[in-house]
């Protein structure tokens, strides 16, 4: 078969096995459909498909297919972080500052330090640190991935549960949306090259020049006009930021986060993302399932995971039961709040990504961090449904 064809027939397999497994198997309440393309991105991967099928993975899964699927990954997942990065809104959260700042520091920092301990002792093992990493970045760099919360994931399944509307959700989002800034802050000194660090300096300050000609640009520009200026915004912004030695995906962050909500449609902005979610991001999980390894072991890799989990929980139950405290939130708020924020998915899956390609964690480590992602994902709908029907029940105060 030609490159054509094998690349129509890998597509068939992203889109169709994921949806046959999550139509037949009904996971809606504990998976939707975004959760089993990432699994179904790992099941695809070799240390799966091809371990079992290594001869007809190879032939399917050739170079030129690779590096074709990897093409519209980068761009899907371009697209993807801008869009949260539009959707981020800080406004809220200024008008709550203390009590957003508080639980926002404490369910970031908290699980940030035990995700760290799990580092820690992570590293001393040969296998999960990557050959251009230094110590502190591996550690920083774990810390940060247990104290991701996934926004737009966040977003889907509280819609889900009916509560995105109410003032819990709204709550759940200034707090999630604060710790998302906190993350691309954190990473981008993860990332920082001293090497060409006046490259990312320069990059830097052109960026918030530009910031300034774009945001009186945009505003001038009829609202369809503005769509295609984003685009191109996005791919200047992105390369700016892979030039200089950070990462495309950064700079994907950096050209949406810059922009308001308010100067698009909504129903407009909300097509795209689904749109983005159902046609193309399913490819980046199939090629962030190419990345994923089990050279250590199978076992060595889960307990791995499992470490990276109980940091993750037990980090964001710990962070939010000391905001509750600090703040005086009514009992079973914490709880609630603490499992909703320790949704991760699709953030942390980039963020990890990003770590990969620096080098700064091995494919094994990757696999780890991906295992992790997808079980405190799944966890969330099923613990959370008992705890907000307990909440509705309580006494109006």
């Amino acid at each position: 078969m030609n490159v054509t064809e094998l690349f129509l027939i890998a597509m068939v397999v992203i889109f169709a096995v994921p949806y046959i497994i999550w139509r037949g198997a009904r996971t809606e309440y504990f998976a939707p459909l975004v959760v089993v393309q990432i699994i179904a991105g790992v099941l695809l991967g070799p240390g799966v498909l091809g371990a079992a099928v290594p001869e007809y993975y190879s032939q399917l899964f050739t170079p030129p297919v690779v590096q074709a699927l990897n093409g519209i990954a980068w761009w899907a997942v371009m697209l993807f972080v801008m869009l949260a990065g539009i959707e981020l809104d800080l406004h809220d959260a200024m008008k709550h500052r203390r009590e957003s700042v508080i639980t926002a520091g404490f369910a970031l920092g908290v699980p940030l330090v035990f995700g760290a301990a799990a580092g820690l002792l992570l590293i001393r093992q040969q296998g999960w640190i990557g050959p251009k990493a230094q110590e502190w970045q591996f550690v920083v760099g774990v810390g940060m991935a247990c104290a991701v919360t996934a926004l737009p994931i966040l977003v889907l399944l509280m819609e889900k549960m009916g509560i995105l509307r109410s003032a819990l959700g709204q709550r759940v989002l200034r707090y999630a949306s604060l710790d998302d800034i906190a993350l691309w802050g954190v990473l981008a000194v993860i990332l920082m090259d001293w090497n060409r660090v006046e490259r990312q300096l320069l990059f830097l300050v052109l960026y918030a020049l530009l910031c300034l000609g774009f945001r009186t640009l945009m505003l001038r520009l009829p609202t369809a006009d503005r769509w295609y200026v984003a685009i191109i915004w996005l791919a200047l912004v992105s390369l700016g930021a892979d030039w200089c030695g950070l990462h495309f995906m950064v700079g994907a962050f950096l050209a949406g986060v810059v922009m308001e909500k308010s100067w698009f449609n909504l129903e407009q902005l909300d097509q795209l993302r689904n749109h983005v979610l159902l046609v193309m991001m399913p490819v980046f999980f199939l090629s962030t399932g190419l990345k994923t390894q089990w050279t250590m072991g199978g076992t060595t890799v889960l307990l791995a995971a499992a470490l990276l989990l109980v940091a993750s929980v037990s980090g964001k139950i710990a962070g939010t039961q000391l905001a509750a405290r600090v703040l005086g939130w009514p009992r079973g708020d914490a709880q609630l709040v603490g499992w909703l924020l320790q949704t991760k998915a699709l953030i942390e899956i980039i963020f990890v990504n990003i770590l990969l390609d620096k080098q700064i964690i091995t494919s094994e480590m990757f696999t780890a961090f991906l295992l992790m992602a997808v079980v405190s994902t799944m966890l969330t709908v099923p613990v959370v449904t008992p705890l907000l029907a307990a909440i509705r029940q309580r006494p109006a105060s």
